[in-house]
């Protein structure tokens, strides 16, 4: 199957009629000056070095070469491959708090885009680690088990929205107990990472924090939004209560800080910066590491054809713009020849 990684990079590819417009206009403009010479015959003996064909030709190629590079900036990929690794991991699951209260904007662009971001990156920049992703509000929903698939990991946490879940509320509880479940056997470091608002209005979850630590699992809970608060955008303007006030939303950090406490593990609150997340790496690199050997399909890169193809049209920099020395020589002479015919013809 042909497939290309990158598909939003061949949007670029609108640049290249917006250049060929440009380069006619170029012409054009040319063509208007060198006629206020004379004819086009006059001209050529006076600019007896000028090409019409290889400036074109230089462009055509530059114009070739810069779709081949996006082309290739666009990753193409065809047919697949296995790859075996051995890797020293450790593993994550991912628990991504979708209620209503997550799309409040009192963080940019939005609480829940906000934690798609950073998990995100954390994905990233735990190369190597198995990851696993969860969804919670008032149930707790797995989404993706462990894998070591970073792209698959980023795909599902794309597809996050309020939706995913039914039940509407915030039960803690319930996706920690579900976290600690989608671990595997094996004796290496597991991280249950929470990222909600805190607004917990289930069960004791400091209990469940307190059950997983005893299961061999680190509980980092990841707090966002602030606690000055925000509305919750709905379709009329903000979600308003039975009684018809307007809902504000507010982090609720000693709630999140009393799960963190209750099983010895850490609390972050997840800002506009990259505080957090540094914090978390570093807790991330204390944890147990363990040697696994993975299997995974990657697709295979095509991008090394496209390479070769546009550095080999790019040689085009060292084609002069003026004519072949032993072109400009006949072309003279066929010139004269004419010249000679019309002056002696009656």
């Amino acid at each position: 199957m042909f497939r290309f990684a990158n598909p939003e990079m061949l949007y670029l590819l609108l640049l290249l009629p917006v250049l060929l417009g440009a380069r006619l206009l170029l012409g054009w403009q040319l063509h208007k000056r060198l006629a206020q010479f004379g004819t086009p015959r006059l001209v050529r003996t006076l600019v007896p070095e000028f090409s019409r064909v290889r400036p074109w030709v230089k462009f055509g190629l530059a114009m070739v070469a810069l779709a081949l590079l996006i082309v290739m900036a666009a990753r193409p990929q065809y047919g697949v491959a296995e790859v075996d690794e051995t890797r020293v991991s450790i593993e994550m699951v991912l628990a991504v708090d979708v209620s209503n209260s997550m799309l409040a904007e009192d963080v940019q662009p939005s609480r829940l885009e906000r934690a798609r971001l950073f998990a995100a990156s954390l994905i990233d920049a735990q190369r190597g680690d198995k990851v696993a992703l969860a969804v919670f509000a008032g149930e707790a929903w797995p989404q993706m088990p462990l894998t070591p698939d970073r792209a698959a990991a980023k795909m599902f946490l794309n597809q996050l929205s309020t939706r995913s879940v039914s039940l509407q509320g915030t039960d803690v509880a319930k996706a920690v107990r579900l976290g600690a479940r989608m671990f595997s056997a094996d004796e290496t470091g597991k991280a249950l990472i929470i990222i909600t608002d805190g607004e917990n209005h289930g069960e004791d979850a400091a209990e469940a924090a307190r059950e997983a630590a005893r299961e061999g699992v680190a509980v980092y809970v990841l707090g966002i939004g602030t606690t000055q608060g925000a509305q919750i955008p709905a379709e009329d303007g903000a979600l308003k209560d039975r009684e018809g006030r307007t809902v504000v939303t507010r982090l609720d950090e000693q709630g999140c800080r009393r799960i963190a406490e209750a099983c010895g593990g850490k609390y972050f609150h997840i800002d506009q910066g990259d505080r957090a997340a540094t914090q978390l790496r570093n807790e991330l690199s204390q944890l147990r590491r363990t040697a696994t050997r993975t299997t995974y399909t990657a697709y295979n890169e095509q991008f090394t054809a496209f390479a070769v193809l546009a550095l080999l049209l790019l040689l085009e920099f060292f084609i002069l713009e003026t004519k072949n020395p032993i072109y400009r020589r006949l072309d003279s002479k066929l010139f004269h020849r004419q010249a000679v015919s019309d002056h002696v013809s009656p």
